[in-house]
C-alpha cells in the first residue's frame, strides 16, 4: 500500500476592487488554475498574465509553486490583481523573508481605489446634466 505524504497547502485571500481570489498555494510544478480553467485560458492578455505571476518572477521562483484559484466578482483585470494580492500573502506563510521583496514591489498592499458612487441628482459620479442658460 502506497502512502501518499501529505502536502502542505497555505491558503491566502487577496482584493483588488470588487473582485476577490481565495488562493490554494502549494509546492509544485508552477502550474496556475484559476476557477477550474488554465490560468492562460482564463486570462487572455499577456498583461494580465504578467500581472498574475508577478510575486513569482520577484521572489525569483517561477516554477515552485502549484496555485489553485477561485477569482469573483469584478472583471477580469480586477481578478488577476486580486490573485496577484493572494498569491503574495500567501507566498508570507511560505517563507516570512520575501516579506521585505514582495512589500517593497507593493503586491502586499490591498489597492484601495474603488469605483466612485453616483450622486443623486446627476447622471455619473461626476458628471452633470447639460446646463440651460434659458
Amino acid at each position: 500500500m502506497a502512502t501518499k505524504t501529505a502536502e502542505i497547502e497555505y491558503l491566502a485571500t487577496g482584493r483588488r476592487k470588487t473582485a476577490v481570489a481565495r488562493v490554494r498555494l502549494s509546492q509544485g510544478k508552477g502550474t496556475i488554475t484559476v476557477n477550474g480553467r488554465p490560468f492562460e485560458e482564463y486570462f487572455p492578455t499577456t498583461d494580465l498574465r504578467l500581472v498574475v505571476k508577478a510575486p513569482f518572477t520577484t521572489i525569483e521562483r517561477e516554477d515552485g509553486f502549484n496555485v489553485v484559484a477561485l477569482c469573483e466578482g469584478g472583471g477580469v483585470a480586477g481578478q488577476a490583481g486580486a490573485l496577484r494580492h493572494g498569491i503574495s500573502r500567501a507566498l508570507l506563510q511560505v517563507d516570512e523573508n520575501f516579506r521585505s521583496v514582495l512589500k517593497k514591489a507593493g503586491f502586499l498592499t490591498r489597492d484601495p481605489r474603488m469605483k466612485e458612487r453616483k450622486k443623486p441628482g446627476q447622471p455619473g459620479a461626476r458628471r452633470r446634466f447639460q446646463f440651460s442658460k434659458r
